[in-house]
């Protein structure tokens, strides 16, 4: 996915990681604790991330008595949780777990799980019961700052990226080219419908039903772990919700068009007050 970075922000990005690479080689040989690396991650939010350090990254949001450790705020609304591990700490599934959670009951989208050099991005799904999806997994110590994928990679973590819903868009792109979504779109009937106009211009005489055809692809070409469990359900969902919403969007537009033809009661009244004069 291509995305158009402000030469400015790329440039911070860029000298950002040159600067800031070092600093992590050396706390992780150090293995400083928690409180010196999230001193580190304060310091790269601010200055490679592009927030303002004393207005838009606290410590101070606390959720169920507990005070989160950082969080990154935009017009004073809360836009990300990021929870800090000790740089020699793994990044592990209970430390995304106990950020999904915060976030989860302040209604927050967002949640990064960091350990200095490694960050794990994740966006919260509003469901039952709470999940979470894995958007973005990049270590900094391995990014290039003249590589433009890099780059890119790590822009998406910066202030702008959230300004311009950058990370968002991502995430949908993410979605629309997963296996569960590509699985969905297959077995959508407009898709099976493709698939049998074509089936019938290499054999004419054979007839195809959509049944027989989402019969096949299920049981000898998809994969069973791509059309059934719960991110195949919401991939479904997702997929019906769009065509749902791409059909009342056209029925609305053919209802204004058939309006828009029909005259005016005034304009026919008029008409036909004009008419005799006109013949006079």
């Amino acid at each position: 996915m291509a995305m158009v970075i402000p030469g400015k922000v790329a440039e911070r990005l860029s000298s950002g990681l040159k600067r800031y690479q070092p600093v992590l080689e050396s706390a992780k040989a150090r293995d400083v604790n928690e409180s010196d690396t999230s001193m580190i991650v304060t310091d790269i939010v601010a200055d490679v991330f592009g927030y303002d350090k004393y207005h838009e990254i606290t410590r101070e949001l606390c959720i169920r008595g507990t005070f989160c450790d950082l969080a990154t705020k935009i017009d004073s609304k809360i836009r990300m949780i990021i929870e800090v591990k000790a740089v020699g700490i793994a990044l592990k599934d209970q430390h995304t777990k106990q950020a999904v959670d915060y976030a989860a009951n302040e209604g927050i989208e967002w949640v990064a799980v960091t350990n200095g050099p490694e960050w794990k991005v994740y966006r919260v799904v509003f469901g039952k019961p709470i999940d979470q999806e894995l958007v973005l997994d990049i270590d900094l110590l391995a990014l290039n700052p003249r590589k433009d994928d890099d780059i890119e990679s790590l822009y998406l973590l910066t202030r702008e990226s959230i300004v311009k819903s950058a990370l968002d868009a991502y995430h949908d792109h993410l979605q629309a080219t997963s296996r569960f979504f590509l699985a969905a779109a297959i077995l959508s009937d407009p898709v099976l419908d493709v698939i049998r106009r074509e089936l019938r211009r290499l054999s004419p005489d054979v007839k195809i039903t959509s049944d027989e055809l989402k019969d096949t692809l299920t049981a000898q070409v998809l994969k069973r772990e791509v059309i059934e469990g719960e991110k195949a359900d919401q991939a479904k969902r997702k997929l019906a919700r769009a065509a749902s919403k791409t059909l009342r969007s056209r029925k609305e537009d053919s209802s204004a068009d058939a309006t828009s033809d029909e005259p005016e009661v005034g304009a026919l009244e008029s008409s036909a007050e004009a008419e005799p004069q006109a013949k006079s």
